[in-house]
């Protein structure tokens, strides 16, 4: 990665264009004609050589999909051929810097306030959020404001409940940093109220079970400013801080100060910012992003699923930008508003009509209009060519025309036969899910390999709600060796999901509700480093395992550990200790047949269910070389037991 300042040298570099400032925005439905519009823009201004492009992205997944884009093929020569279904790139993507928003304003905040007053990483993130909160809540919990959580955590022997609440508030305050910063800049100002976004409508008074709320951000406040330092035995650690902490609420104020009375652009930041495809921006990054337009070229290209204006279609007004569609009455209630606009704009899109109002504050698109207009693109990309022949295609046109669902069902578009555009699957796994997806793309592989367009595993993103979960199982499937395997890549899996070590990590902290399940403990034995400390050698796990697994290990490390979840008392039955007993005395004593055999209850015949020594059945005849991983397993399991009471 190159050093922060080789943004600094570009404008007086031979061979760079004149990247003027300014707050530039591109509406459009659709991200291809977005990256069109991009591509030709990058293409007739071009940053110097040692320059980088910064983007910001939303995802990992969206990155790499702009990536892509930006490296495909320029149009091809007059007379050649185009690739199938290829649209023209830059040819490369290099030098270009993907980045989320919140990474790039903290780094923007240290270049223009500096280095010193700006820390590197923000005490206010919500990972130090948390242990600050669960350190200071006991010092706090006698104040009357705190009766709530007070009586929450009444019974709370082990602490564990204080834990869970310092997580889900440090969660609730990061949230307010991105959409509440106003919240926050007046309970730093000893203002405790709830400021509403209509500002004739005035605040409205916080309620009594969330007045512990205030107090708690200022005390925080007082910790980090103080360096934790007498925080808790202080008087009132809730006192007014005003605007001296460093939380991004009170630093984008200054920021913004900064910037506008900045007479040139501060070193660090780049000539030019491309923000890329997002559907909802909170109002800060607005602001933020149209004070660096003061010195900074910044390209938004916003996915706008309609073409009208749908951000406020109650108050009728003169718009910036986008006109109100006609056929709309002048005067809507709200519950109106389902017979004249689209159901799927009003259920879903909230945050995007909350987007799109705030960015009428800062838009002003005829300063840069004719801009584009001479490289014969447009800033309003909703024209659309494509036939709406499918279920898909009518349902996106009919939100981008803001139509309303029709009253009589004669009048709706009809639905081709065989239409596979839009389809709902139900499965009962989420195995099952990934095996139906893989074989969906394996038969649309097959039917399209020899159509003019023919699909490409490139063409493919599929989204799901936790790719923890998911990702584990598609690797199985999609990787499978029986000649079905398609390619893939797994994108935005946090680090501990990547990191092995990590993940056991996780999962031994929360040993004390972990059911010890077969899954789970060859999980953790498949780490290396557990593996190193316990002398287990990976080659000897497909023999332990099926040895356990046959000896009956289910779930369990023992009956004590079982009746945690309300089992039978004594039931050591398909527990890990009761495989580890059956498998040492098989080792111990070779074949059930060498014990002696007990009697039989009522002078029945004996069995072979009746072999045993203290009531544990021997399995399987066990050798001795065979048999060294018995030892660490051993090991492994009376360390679980242990940490599992201990913790």
């Amino acid at each position: 990665m190159p050093a922060d300042h080789s943004s600094d040298h570009a404008a007086a570099t031979p061979g760079s264009s004149d990247i003027s400032p300014g707050f530039l925005v591109l509406h459009s439905h659709r991200l291809e004609s977005l990256r069109d519009v991009l591509v030709q823009w990058l293409r007739a201004h071009p940053l110097a050589p040692l320059e980088d492009e910064v983007v910001l992205v939303q995802s990992n997944g969206m990155a790499q999909w702009l990536k892509a884009a930006l490296a495909a093929d320029p149009e091809p020569a007059a007379g050649a051929p185009a690739a199938p279904g290829a649209a023209p790139g830059l040819g490369i993507c290099a030098a270009v810097r993907m980045q989320f928003p919140a990474r790039f304003f903290w780094q923007a905040y240290r270049a223009v306030l500096g280095a010193g007053a700006v820390p590197q990483t923000s005490p206010f993130d919500k990972e130090r959020l948390r242990w600050r909160i669960l350190r200071l809540l006991p010092g706090l919990l006698p104040v009357a404001a705190f009766a709530p959580l007070r009586d929450y955590l009444s019974d709370d022997p082990d602490g564990r409940k204080a834990w869970q609440l310092a997580v889900q508030v440090a969660d609730l305050f990061d949230q307010y940093q991105v959409y509440r910063a106003d919240w926050l800049t007046d309970w730093s100002a000893g203002n405790d109220a709830l400021r509403l976004a209509d500002a004739a409508a005035g605040p409205l008074p916080l309620p009594a079970r969330e007045a512990w709320q205030p107090l708690l951000w200022r005390a925080l406040e007082h910790d980090i400013l103080t360096g934790g330092a007498g925080a808790e035995g202080s008087a009132a650690p809730w006192d007014a801080v005003g605007a001296a902490a460093g939380h991004r609420a009170a630093l984008q104020a200054r920021f913004l100060s900064a910037l506008r009375q900045a007479e040139t652009r501060p070193r660090g930041l780049p000539r030019r910012l491309i923000v890329w495809g997002f559907s909802t921006l909170p109002l800060h990054v607005l602001e933020g992003l149209a004070a660096l337009g003061r010195h900074v070229q910044v390209i938004l290209a916003v996915v706008n699923p309609c073409q009208f204006y749908w951000a406020d279609l109650t108050q009728p007004r003169a718009r910036l930008r986008h006109a109100r569609k006609a056929a709309l009455p002048a005067l809507l209630r709200e519950e109106q508003l389902g017979r004249h606009a689209n159901p799927l704009l009003l259920a879903w899109g909230q945050q995007g009509r909350d987007y799109l109002r705030g960015l009428e504050q800062f838009d002003d698109p005829d300063s840069y209009r004719a801009r584009f207009q001479a490289l014969g693109q447009r800033i309003d990309l909703f024209d659309d060519d494509t036939p709406a022949d499918t279920l898909l295609a009518q349902v996106q046109q009919a939100v981008r025309d803001l139509e309303p669902v029709p009253d009589d069902p004669a009048a709706r578009l009809p639905v081709a036969p065989g239409d596979r555009s839009l389809r709902f699957q139900v499965a009962h796994s989420r195995l099952r899910e990934v095996e139906a997806l893989h074989d969906h793309l394996l038969a649309l592989f097959a039917e399209l390999a020899d159509s003019e367009r023919p699909l490409r595993p490139q063409d493919i993103a599929v989204m799901v709600p936790d790719i923890r979960l998911y990702a584990p199982l598609v690797q199985a499937v999609f990787a499978s060796g029986d000649g079905t395997a398609l390619p893939f890549t797994i994108l935005d899996r946090p680090q501990r999901g990547e990191q092995p070590l990590l993940t056991a990590l996780d999962w031994l902290l929360g040993l004390p509700e972990a059911r010890c399940t077969s899954a789970e403990l060859w999980d953790l034995l498949d780490v290396p480093a557990v593996q190193a400390r316990f002398g287990l050698a990976a080659a000897d796990l497909p023999r332990l395992r099926q040895w356990f697994e046959a000896a009956g290990a289910r779930w369990g490390l023992d009956a004590g550990h079982r009746a945690r979840w309300r089992m039978p008392d004594g039931l050591e039955q398909n527990t890990w200790r009761f495989a580890l007993r059956r498998l040492l005395l098989g080792y111990a004593v070779g074949d059930a047949g060498a014990l002696p055999v007990s009697p039989a209850p009522d002078g029945l015949p004996a069995t072979a269910g009746d072999i045993t020594f203290a009531g544990v059945l021997p399995h399987g005849d066990i050798g001795a070389l065979d048999a060294a991983g018995l030892g660490p397993m051993a090991a492994v399991l009376e360390a679980l037991a242990h940490w599992s009471e201990a913790l």
